[in-house]
């Protein structure tokens, strides 16, 4: 059989869904199989591949097709069992008022209608698969690929632990729309400075997207607003940090999280269930919705003369811990696929909640 991978939006933004794509889903990550990515030029060619040329490569019987970007095509439904999407996050349905006009009408619809009919899917993360067990078929399979985190910035965090710093120097990586929710970020800086730390500053370092936030950010005292940067800029910006801070309403993963801590940065992030999740001991888990408590838990750590060795240590041993998770799941999705593209059902390793649910 022919197993197809879904490219087509690659090459457009590199954000987090184009990297798990290259990271999980290039014919290296899917080795030893012979895998034929799909791939558009611009994103008129994208759509119509996304809505009708896969189907068209679906129509032959001896085929398999990989999404692990874009909703599945609601023509893509008659061969719904050779069809296996990736699932990064549950918001087009969980945040239906952080979505522009395009997601909204492009995205969300297919995406509902995929997760009521499909009988297995892929998931990043035990968030991710939790959630999406809720909307599937009771029947659905949800099997965990979760990515491994390399140094994608070549970060370093030797001599963190002996810096010397004056201020409080925060960065955050994103596009700037209100799922991201910078605004509480910005709140938290601003309560820095009122509690004693007034050089706090926060580097958000991301394109504009859609919504008002980036207008109300550029006003906030504190805050700078860098755009889209190249790797050597966003490397700089890390390493001249004090702390990682993420605000998100909503995130399926956060890989830049886990690629912030090779520089031994403290990773700040909202204490909900994906959080503790990816930074498992290594957080600090704060409230956004409480800029003044999340401004006093920060600045509490910073009373403990050892917090930035401490923090080193945590995070590499985050990593270790989360690449060995990462590692064993690929071995269970290679098999999983090759049993899709030889026709044979995949094996059940466990149940769980109504589904079934492998490894």
């Amino acid at each position: 059989m022919t197993i197809y991978v879904d490219h087509t939006h690659l090459g457009r933004h590199v954000t987090g869904l184009e990297r798990i794509t290259l990271e999980l889903f290039s014919r290296k990550a899917l080795a030893p199989l012979d895998v034929v990515p799909v791939t558009a030029h611009g994103t008129r060619q994208m759509v119509m591949r996304q809505t009708f040329g896969l189907a068209l490569r679906l129509a032959a019987p001896s085929s398999v097709l990989l999404c692990p970007g874009f909703p599945p095509s609601p023509l893509l439904r008659p061969f719904a069992s050779r069809v296996l999407p990736y699932i990064h996050d549950i918001f087009l349905l969980s945040r239906p008022a952080d979505l522009n006009l395009r997601a909204r009408l492009y995205m969300a619809a297919p995406f509902r209608l995929a997760l009521r009919s499909y009988p297995r899917f892929l998931a990043n993360s035990c968030d991710t698969r939790q959630k999406l067990a809720a909307h599937c078929r009771p029947d659905a399979a949800i099997t965990l690929y979760r990515p491994p985190v390399r140094n994608v910035f070549g970060l370093n965090a030797a001599g963190r632990a002996e810096r010397q710093g004056h201020g409080l120097r925060l960065v955050a990586l994103g596009t700037v729309e209100p799922r991201k929710n910078f605004i509480a970020a910005a709140r938290i800086v601003r309560a820095l400075r009122a509690q004693g730390l007034a050089d706090a500053t926060l580097d958000i370092v991301g394109r504009q997207g859609w919504g008002d936030d980036w207008q109300a950010l550029d006003r906030c005292p504190g805050v700078t607003l860098h755009g889209y940067q190249p790797e050597d800029r966003v490397r700089e910006l890390l390493d001249a940090a004090d702390i990682f801070i993420c605000t998100s309403h909503e995130e399926g993963l956060g890989l830049p999280l886990l690629e912030a801590q090779y520089g031994g940065l403290p990773i700040v992030a909202p204490d909900a269930a994906i959080f503790r999740e990816v930074l498992d001991a290594s957080g600090i888990f704060v409230d956004p919705a409480d800029p003044a408590a999340a401004a006093a838990r920060i600045a509490g750590l910073l009373s403990d003369h050892e917090w930035r060795s401490r923090y080193v240590a945590l995070d590499t041993q985050n990593l270790r811990r989360w690449n060995a998770l990462a590692s064993a799941d690929r071995d269970t999705v290679i098999g999983l696929i090759a049993s899709l593209a030889r026709s044979e059902a995949p094996v059940s390793l466990q149940h769980g909640g109504g589904h079934v649910v492998e490894h």
